[in-house]
């Protein structure tokens, strides 16, 4: 590209880079200018921006057409269409369209087909070049005898000294890379970035595929050495999975490059053949499915030529650039589905490719089985939660040497016999969620492991060792956040258990589970491990537990969901729990008692206040009778139902009730004690909103300094002590001082609950009713709007606090309106 314009942008999909390289090449060496998106741009880049800048700066563009070139999914659709507006009536020329490939009419967009193309495939590389020249000169006839061009044009590319693109066109003569896959889906973004590594000729000329079972590492490697097979002289492929066969497969590579006789020993081979290797460039070697890096090391020739590895093995960085190969994307894993099954909705292939987790043999398998047998994707559903090891184990794609369930069966019992702790591990595992699972959780539990763990996990070094027994083997992936099975092997390890020992196992997991409770879900330094041991909370069985320490831990978590405003999931799981609990423990048991305290804070939370009173009288009334008056759980009871009382505007009642809760939590706590400081500030709230502003104030500010010595500044109960007593100070006209209390209120809770939270939502809330009444009308109603914004977000637009967000905002409106109308 030279200046600020060039005379041509080549259009391309990722798939026909090879073409896209190629024809660039030959236009700059013709003397044009040329931007092409793999040469010019640069990581980190805004690719849109990138494109669209490119479509104006263009003179034309030539497009090359091909299959992938029309997929929907493409950018190249906005660069055929900006180019194309050129086309009609204007006799420009603006978009000029070759095909790389056989695409019919039908094929391509209806805009398009009327236009005249040129083909550069099925021709020699002479031929080629020659056709691309003609259809962007377009049909001219020359004036005069042409002038002998002397030297080459100082544009040209040979004169930097690299090496011209190959015509994509014929195969390579030296091949056996097993047959493409045509079923294959995506990947595209990750077989660009290999190829990039691959051509920057520094460390990544080698390059390791790794990755869990199935997850496609050798269908990878296939397609890349299939799309970019004619830019390579030679591709080998060596099954590696036997290392005392790797030199076989040298010897057959050695005879078809004829550097070695027939009957030549392993060490001839080996130094001649890397030896030619060396010598030549534009090969491509794939080492597939590799199980240690001493295997493949001695066979590395270095030189020009490009190295793939497929390996479960996770430690190449020795000897190769790590590529982690992943799941597909959501969107890839529909595709397939429906590509294969026509029938499936969109919502079912999308609940398929969640349950099969995106691995790319699952859902070939699935696929497989469904259209032979027409199972609908709902019955294949319930056979996967319930028999996953058999379903896996059938339609095994021929690109694959075996099914997802003997793979994993196979790899298991290899773990057993090399590691029994590590395997030991892994069955655990399966009975948690595939999420990150925190070391913590094990190693804070030794004491209760059982079995072979409680020896590795009580120390580091040998309980890291353990760990990355699984990863090894392709069983588990890990990181800093700990280690993660893939659901559909945690459903087949499962599924390999008798009932019997599949018992067992889940009770040793609740154990463990129970003896990692992070404790009190109202201190914030307990929600980081909350939030990390909440998936695995809730993948345990909690309604059938017998578990009572889990039953305690399942109570805390619908706490802690409440705490940190995930109403919806709290609502979800406390009523769960209280059906369950009911039905196996009955309304009267105290963890019944709690799962219905959390499901009636979900209510009220909600709005729901009548139905969330309805349920806690019938709790309080169960506590008095069975635990009495003075109990714990009916003070906490009997609070929660004030709670409703006041947002029913019952402020009397709630009176009461608060003034009983604070005299006996006085006389049972004390007076210093967190619960009794709580009841204290409820207290404050009904006085203040029955007119006893000073009263509430005094209150309040006995509560906050204590709370502030105990709990300190940013505990969610100080935070409320606080806001609630600058309430008071506005009602006592101290506007200024409510101002700085309520300011500073809102930045703790954004800071410790975040800004959606409904406390920091609140506490925004208040400081604006403060800006309007100093007179900050603008502030007010940013602040207001802001609130009024989160709260139809988050709480909906027929929430209670929503409607006051609302009231506040008009008010701030009209105040506004009216100074316009005075000034």
């Amino acid at each position: 590209m030279v200046g600020d314009r060039s005379d041509f942008f080549v259009s391309h999909a990722g798939a026909d880079r090879p073409w896209a390289e190629w024809v660039a090449w030959q236009l700059t060496e013709a003397g044009y200018t040329v931007e092409l998106d793999v040469w010019d741009w640069a990581t980190g880049q805004n690719f849109m921006m990138l494109i669209s800048d490119a479509l104006d700066r263009c003179d034309r563009v030539v497009a090359l057409f091909s299959a992938a070139y029309f997929d929907r999914s493409r950018y190249t659709r906005e660069e055929w269409t900006t180019a194309a507006l050129h086309v009609p009536g204007s006799g420009d020329n603006h978009l000029v369209p070759v095909r790389v490939e056989e695409v019919s009419a039908e094929d391509m967009p209806a805009v398009l087909r009327p236009l005249l193309y040129r083909d550069l495939f099925g021709v020699d590389e002479e031929r080629a070049r020659q056709i691309l020249l003609e259809a962007v000169a377009g049909p001219q006839r020359p004036d005069g005898k042409p002038v002998f061009p002397g030297h080459a044009s100082l544009r040209g590319m040979s004169r930097l000294g690299a090496s011209e693109p190959r015509l994509p066109g014929p195969m390579p003569r030296i091949w056996n890379i097993p047959a493409r896959n045509p079923a294959f889906t995506g990947r595209d973004g990750l077989l660009v970035a290999v190829r990039e590594r691959l051509l920057a000729k520094e460390k990544a000329i080698v390059q390791a595929f790794r990755g869990m079972g199935g997850v496609g590492k050798t269908q990878l490697a296939a397609e890349y050495a299939h799309r970019f097979a004619r830019t390579y002289d030679l591709a080998w492929w060596i099954n590696s999975e036997q290392a005392g066969l790797i030199g076989d497969q040298f010897a057959a590579l050695g005879m078809a490059l004829g550097c070695i006789p027939a009957n030549a020993g392993i060490q001839q081979v080996r130094t001649a053949v890397l030896a030619e290797l060396r010598e030549r460039g534009r090969w491509l070697l794939v080492f597939d499915n590799a199980t240690n890096p001493s295997d493949v090391t001695p066979w590395l020739p270095g030189g020009d030529g490009h190295v793939l590895i497929t390996s479960r093995e996770q430690d190449w960085t020795q000897i190769a650039f790590p590529v982690e190969v992943d799941v597909l994307a959501r969107p890839e894993s529909v595709a397939i589905l429906q590509a294969r099954m026509t029938w499936v909705s969109d919502a079912d292939a999308d609940r398929l490719a969640a349950e099969l987790g995106d691995l790319p043999l699952a859902i070939a398998q699935a696929a497989g089985l469904m259209t032979v047998t027409g199972m609908e994707a709902a019955e294949y559903l319930g056979l996967l939660r319930t028999r996953a090891g058999q379903l896996l184990n059938h339609s095994t794609p021929e690109s694959y040497p075996r099914s997802l369930a003997a793979a994993t069966g196979l790899i298991a019992d290899q773990l057993a016999d090399e590691d029994p702790a590590a395997a030991e591990l892994a069955s655990l595992c399966a009975f948690l969620a595939p999420e990150p699972i925190p070391k913590e959780l094990f190693t804070g539990a030794a004491r209760v492991l059982g079995g072979q763990l409680p020896a590795p996990a009580a120390d580091p070094l040998t309980w890291g060792l353990t760990v990355a027994s699984l990863a090894q083997h392709s069983l588990a992936r890990i990181d800093r956040r700990g280690l993660q099975l893939h659901r559909l092997t945690q459903a087949i390890l499962r599924d390999r258990l008798t009932p019997e020992q599949a018992v067992a196992t889940r009770a040793r997991v609740e154990t463990i589970l129970a003896a990692g409770n992070p404790g009190n879900p109202f201190n914030p330094a307990t929600w980081p491990m909350w939030a990390r041991l909440m998936p695995h909370v809730l993948a345990a069985d909690l309604g059938a537990t017998g578990s009572r320490a889990l039953r305690w831990m399942a109570y805390y978590a619908c706490e802690y969901l409440l705490a940190r405003g995930d109403t919806r999931p709290a609502y979800d799981l406390a009523r769960e729990l209280r059906h369950d609990w009911r039905e196996r423990l009955g309304d009267d048991h105290e963890q019944t008692l709690a799962a219905a305290g959390s499901f009636a804070g979900a209510l009220r939370q909600m709005g729901r206040y009548a139905e969330a009173r309805k349920v806690d009288e019938g709790i309080l009334a169960r506590y008095r009778r069975v635990l009495g008056a003075d109990h714990p759980g009916t003070l906490s009871s009997a609070t929660s139902l004030a709670l409703d009382l006041r947002e029913l505007g019952e402020m009397q009642a709630a009176r009461e009730l608060d003034r009983d809760i604070l005299d006996r939590r006085r006389r049972v706590l004390g007076q210093d004690h967190l619960d009794t400081l709580a009841a204290a500030v409820h207290l404050a709230v009904d006085l203040r909103e029955l007119g006893e502003v000073q009263a509430a104030r005094e209150l309040d500010e006995d509560s906050l300094d204590r709370m502030r010595q105990f709990l300190g500044a940013d505990h969610p109960n100080t935070l409320v002590a606080a806001s609630n007593l600058a309430n008071e100070l506005r009602l006592l006209e101290e506007l200024q001082a409510a101002r700085e209390l309520d300011q500073d209120t809102v930045d703790r809770r954004r800071r410790v609950l975040g800004e959606d939270h409904p406390d920091t939502l609140c506490s925004a809330n208040n400081l604006a009713l403060d800006l309007h009444e100093l007179g900050d009308m603008q502030a007010a109603r940013k602040l207001n709007q802001d609130t009024l914004d989160r709260r139809r977000r988050i709480l909906g637009e027929d929430h209670p606090r929503t409607q006051i967000s609302v009231s506040n905002l008009a008010v701030t409106l009209r105040a506004l309106r009216k100074i316009d109308d005075d000034s």
